[in-house]
């Protein structure tokens, strides 16, 4: 142990000097990381496409390279998957993370390269502990032992070559030093297994014994994972299990609706809540100050960093930013180019800026979950807010939810329908739709304008579900664990027939 608090010690000081430079010279690293990925994949199959080798700045290639999806992209990925090299990123690729994503039943498949895993991933996951454990030098952290919530992988061998796909995490922790697997729980091989329950029936078997002082993952699949070892040992709270528990490092979805939840499993007022911004495609940035969630933009990690305005999204020739001349309040659509081959990629997520000095972000929601359907425009984010208002002020907790449109008909104008299944209900289900419904006009104009005498939109209808009902729809759509997560917002009715169906066909 003396040995990782040394190891942590130095690694503190050195990065935190990193971390200090990029805040205070933002521009000057993007523009040295943006020219040694374009000279890293000039000789590449993309690169000599669109002739990386004459690209002198910016403009350059904005104008000369498209803005891509994963559809666009995916050609090369699957080539790459079947061996062939130096196609989008000029270093072996053996490494594909998949990634579910919330709004499409296949999977994406992203490769990561040794530049990506290390300069990005890991790296992360080492600024992580770093800005931690700077602002809270008197952490215990690594006098026990750290829980993660890890996804699956599995070999594939493709024309007598081998390699690993499966979810980020797993990779990672395949990929781990010694000195990390050392303080971590439970052993490789069960935190690896594929099938969920199974995992974290053997998880809870096999932890609730060790000093466990953190965990990291995705708020949803911890929950279930604490629940079950709160049963199995038959305590009334987690600190009766682990009392030197001190962090949770979450990210995936936004925590607020699970907030409450996890401050009745862990009461303490110095158990910490960290968020991350971690995904299959790069480990973008973390929550760097204890009074707010708002996220560190990391800089240096290998990815270069573009912004583009909604109302560019269906746009032929879309108008893209750099960070020098973004502004703060406005939401944009994150475009990344990486040290393992995504170029000009349209990630999915939609952040807005809270600070330009230094660039902090949120996460305001996704690209394509939000409902749009009558000219509203409500984002994950306004759903969020407008939904943690209703419940403070009714006393409810929110386990899980999805909203979606609906449409007009002869009889009735259109309206937001939100399945809903609480931990704890309100104590009054009409003034939670009210106070929902009033949130929402509050936090977006064109929602409230919609709203107006009803003439478009009547109030929202709220359904609550039995427990377990997204549980059982995850189940049924083999998404399980991981990265997998409820949709929170559609544009269509797709999803919201569909667990409505399960809830019907569960109570009848």
């Amino acid at each position: 142990m003396a040995i990782i608090n040394s190891v942590i010690s130095w690694l503190i000081r050195r990065r935190i000097q990193q971390i200090e430079h990029f805040m205070m010279n933002p521009h000057e690293v993007q523009s040295e990381l943006f020219n040694k990925l374009i000279d890293s994949a000039k000789n590449t199959e993309w690169g000599k496409k669109y002739h990386y080798n004459s690209i002198k700045n910016y403009n350059d290639f904005k104008n000369r390279v498209p803005i891509s999806n994963y559809e666009n992209l995916k050609v090369y990925i699957d080539r790459t998957r079947n061996g062939e090299q130096n196609v989008l990123w000029n270093s072996e690729i053996k490494l594909f993370a998949k990634s579910s994503g919330t709004t499409n039943s296949k999977s994406k498949i992203i490769p990561v390269s040794n530049e990506s895993l290390i300069d990005c991933h890991f790296k992360g996951g080492k600024d992580l502990l770093a800005v931690y454990l700077n602002n809270y030098p008197d952490s215990k952290m690594f006098d026990g032992k750290g829980i993660a919530m890890i996804g699956k992988h599995d070999i594939v061998k493709v024309k007598n070559n081998n390699y690993y796909v499966g979810d980020l995490s797993a990779l990672m922790v395949e990929n781990f030093p010694a000195w990390v697997q050392y303080a971590r729980t439970p052993k490789q091989e069960t935190a690896l297994l594929h099938e969920w329950e199974d995992k974290i029936e053997q998880m809870a078997q096999q932890t609730k014994n060790v000093d466990v002082t953190n965990l990291s993952g995705v708020p949803s699949w911890m929950l279930l994972f604490l629940k079950r070892v709160l049963e199995i040992t038959n305590k009334s709270n987690i600190l009766e299990v682990w009392p030197n528990m001190e962090a949770f490092f979450h990210g995936g979805v936004n925590f607020s609706p699970y907030i409450e939840q996890y401050k009745q499993l862990i009461p303490s007022s110095k158990m910490r809540y960290i968020n991350t911004y971690n995904a299959s495609e790069g480990f973008f940035g973390i929550q760097d100050k204890s009074d707010s969630d708002e996220l560190l933009l990391f800089l240096d990690h290998g990815v270069f960093y573009e912004f583009m305005p909604l109302d560019q999204l269906n746009c032929e020739n879309p108008k893209t930013l750099q960070l020098d001349e973004v502004k703060s309040g406005i939401n944009y659509a994150l475009i990344i180019s990486t040290n393992g081959g995504l170029w000009r990629y349209l990630i999915g997520d939609t952040v807005e800026f809270t600070s330009l000095n230094p660039f902090r972000i949120k996460i305001t929601g996704r690209t394509q979950n939000f409902i749009n359907a009558f000219g509203e425009e409500i984002i994950i984010d306004n759903a969020e807010k407008a939904l943690a208002n209703a419940c403070k002020k009714t006393n409810a907790i929110v386990n899980e939810y999805t909203a979606a449109p609906v449409y007009f008909n002869k009889n009735e104008n259109a309206a937001h329908e939100w399945l809903i299944e609480f931990e704890t209900k309100p104590n009054n289900l009409d003034v939670f739709i009210k106070i929902l419904d009033n949130s929402l006009k509050s936090l977006n104009s064109d929602y409230e304008a919609k709203r107006y005498h009803d003439m478009v939109l009547r109030k929202p209808i709220v359904n609550i579900l039995p427990k377990n009902t997204f549980y059982k729809w995850l189940k049924k759509q083999g998404k399980l664990g991981g990265q997998n997560k409820v949709p929170r917002l559609a544009n269509n009715r797709k999803y919201i027939e569909e667990i409505l169906e399960l809830s019907l066909t569960k109570n009848n």
